[in-house]
């Protein structure tokens, strides 16, 4: 348990060093958006990339990996059907909240967790592989598709007149406009740096393409320092803004942050006993589900600036929130 307060040490040191650099003034209003665009165009695909050029894919199969993953899945279709009955947002604000709900902290907290509680870090390596090949291009091919304009009412789009053909004809204008706006996201999609970069490097690794030191030296150095700003950019969020305040979104977050910590345990831990799944097994897929909300979502909302106050106070609440549900689930179950 020491070593997983280490790890929400480290975090909250992160954190709180970047709210002390805003409180003083030494990065002010939007410049902390120049570290949220340096993680999200230069490190953090830097870091991808070098991750998933030294893994085994093969490790994704793994039956916790497997019934946590659904887990996430499971947990974000929840949200979105409640944010469609209580809270109705556009597509951004509930793909980044469905996010919120399974895109757990994996590697910040995941391993340290996975180190002193599970007593291995390969329970945790797979799902970093899962979210990054898998759930983060989804999340990210969301937000660009939210990217594209909708243009306003041409000429001819007014009132029906008595051409029969006037009605099939702007439903076929707007047939072809919604075919080139969903390949102009999906152009933009498959040039989002975080896409290639994780895309490059399973394709390294299922080759086995050798890389260079010269290339990998400076790639890991680039990716060691992503977390770091995005915790940094993070902290200066929250200076000048109170976390849960009335009118930002609060049933979003509130919404969010129990399925997180709440739910996804309970449906993995249900999906893992329906399986069969031993013991160990179903505790390491209940804990793994208990983890945060990853800093990631974040930096994705700050990024396209899209939900930031929502995913910001989400992130937040189940950082701290999150470490007796796991203290709880290692008693119950350990």
């Amino acid at each position: 348990m020491f070593g997983v307060l280490q790890g929400f040490a480290l975090i909250l040191g992160i954190i709180g060093a970047g709210y002390l650099t805003a409180r003083f003034g030494v990065v002010q209003g939007d410049q902390r958006r120049v570290l949220n665009n340096v993680a999200f165009f230069v490190a953090t695909p830097a870091l991808l990339f070098t991750v998933l050029r030294q893994s085994d894919p093969s490790i994704m199969l793994s039956p916790v990996i497997l019934i946590t993953s659904l887990a996430a899945i499971i947990v974000a279709a929840v949200y979105v059907i409640a944010s469609r009955l209580l809270f109705k947002r556009d597509l951004a604000t509930t793909t980044l909240g469905a996010a919120c709900s399974g895109y757990v902290n994996a590697n910040n907290l995941g391993l340290p967790v996975a180190v002193y509680i599970l007593g291995d870090a390969a329970y945790v390596a797979p799902l970093i592989l899962v979210q990054l090949i898998f759930f983060a291009p989804t999340i990210l091919s969301m937000l660009e598709a939210t990217r594209t304009g909708r243009r306003g009412d041409g000429p001819g789009e007014g009132p029906a007149d008595d051409r029969g053909d006037a009605g099939a004809g702007r439903g076929q204008r707007r047939g072809r406009g919604a075919f080139r706006g969903a390949l102009a996201a999906l152009g933009r999609a498959a040039s989002n740096p975080i896409i290639i970069a994780s895309v490059l490097g399973l394709i390294v690794a299922l080759v086995g393409l050798p890389i260079p030191e010269i290339v990998s030296a400076p790639l890991e150095m680039l990716g060691d320092a992503a977390i770091p700003m995005v915790l940094l950019s993070f902290g200066i969020s929250l200076r000048g803004q109170r976390a849960l305040q009335p009118g930002t979104g609060r049933a979003a977050v509130f919404t969010a942050s129990a399925l997180k910590l709440l739910l996804m345990p309970i449906v993995a831990w249900s999906l893992a006993t329906a399986f069969g799944l031993g013991a160990h097994e179903v505790f390491v897929a209940t804990i793994i589900a208990a983890l945060p909300t990853a800093q990631n979502v974040y930096n994705y909302a700050a990024t396209y600036r899209r939900a930031e106050t929502t995913v910001r106070d989400a992130v937040f609440l189940t950082t701290f929130a999150s470490l007796p549900i796991i203290a709880a689930v290692a008693w119950l179950l350990g």
